[in-house]
């Protein structure tokens, strides 16, 4: 397949899988198997580029609020607050990364891994769709800590960032909305640093342009999509935990039979 087509498709991918609960790294290792593209690193951090930009955008004015609050000084007001509490949820997924960092890059394309990751990822969203009582409109310290483990789950392909994250978020008392902007607002300084991390000082080929730029398109419809339509009800996970243990099963057949 030509890799201006092939690369566009999984910038789609990457798109949609990084805000829908089903995992974009284990998509991302799938898709770049069944088209035989060649996922290199560059490519991977301008894809990721480009659904950070997605989350900078939609969520502009609360980022914004946030760091003008905590530059001013006015650490006790609910974004400043909601700033430190962002801080707190990174702190697990970025030293767990840092330090499996080499062991995720040696069986980031282990397919028996990725299976088992989206199994997991099934599980996490069926504990995350069942009913309990919402206590809270915002997460405390301790929660977000909580969250921010759950988070770091996701270095290993198949388990969904965002569905660990908004189910942790569900289960510790949120609301879906509020479980929902939580978990994308967390994503920024994990993604960032990932990114900077990965890349080091090398520089992104401008021919990648075109793949950031889709993944940014398609991320931003995707976050309007599920706060508005989809992530509406913490039930509407079932639908994405039936898809992730399908996506697993298709996987260990595959393994079993070629």
């Amino acid at each position: 397949m030509n890799e201006l087509i092939s690369s566009l498709i999984l910038a789609v991918v990457q798109g949609i899988a990084e805000w829908f609960p089903i995992s974009s790294k284990g998509h991302l290792v799938l898709v770049s198997y069944l088209i035989g593209f060649n996922n290199t690193l560059q490519f991977d951090v301008a894809v990721h580029f480009g659904t950070l930009m997605a989350v900078f955008v939609y969520f502009g004015k609360d980022i914004v609020d946030i760091l003008e609050d905590l530059l001013k000084g006015k650490w006790k007001s609910p974004k400043a607050r909601m700033g430190f509490l962002l801080i707190v949820a990174s702190i697990p997924a970025a030293f767990i990364g840092y330090i499996l960092r080499h062991f995720v890059e040696e069986i980031l394309n282990n397919l028996v891994v990725v299976a088992l990751g989206f199994a997991i990822t099934g599980i996490i969203l069926l504990i995350g769709s069942l009913d309990f009582k919402v206590r809270k409109q915002t997460p405390s310290f301790k929660d977000s800590f909580l969250i921010g483990l759950a988070q770091s789950m996701a270095v290993f392909p198949g388990i969904s960032r965002s569905g660990t994250t908004i189910s942790s978020g569900l289960l510790l008392g949120l609301n879906e909305k509020q479980a929902v902007k939580f978990s994308f607002l967390m994503a920024i300084p994990v993604i960032f640093g990932a990114g900077i991390i990965e890349i080091g000082n090398n520089t992104l080929p401008s021919n990648l342009l075109w793949a950031t730029l889709v993944s940014f398109i398609i991320g931003l419809a995707t976050i309007h999509i599920l706060l508005k339509f989809v992530l509406t009800s913490k039930k509407n996970l079932r639908w994405f935990a039936a898809y992730a243990f399908l996506i697993s099963l298709a996987v260990i057949v595959y393994l079993l039979t070629r």
